[in-house]
């Protein structure tokens, strides 16, 4: 019983420790060339919680990933796609 209350304790401790990232996707209207990418590229690696972004021109998808423990919220991503002149047609977010 003693071993197992330890061993709880250790997976408990394991667990908690995990840095989580996330990974988003983002759906802009606009995107058609490599400048388009570029540009993107550019404005999110500027953002502390990015580690990294990557623009797909055939699917119109910008895929950002933040930092363990780091978060970028949609209206910081709106922000951002909408200052650089693209529309944005949905957010999802994945763990």
């Amino acid at each position: 019983m003693r071993k197992l209350i330890m061993i709880s304790g250790m997976i408990i401790t394991f667990i908690s420790g995990v840095a989580f990232a996330d990974t988003i996707k983002v759906s802009v209207n606009g995107l058609v060339c490599a400048f388009c990418a570029t540009g993107i590229e550019k404005t999110f690696k500027k953002q502390s919680a990015v580690d990294q972004v990557n623009v797909d021109l055939d699917n119109r998808l910008v895929t950002i990933n933040t930092k363990p423990n780091q978060k970028l919220d949609d209206a910081t991503i709106t922000k951002l796609i909408n200052d650089a002149g693209y529309q944005i047609t949905g957010i999802s977010r994945v763990k």
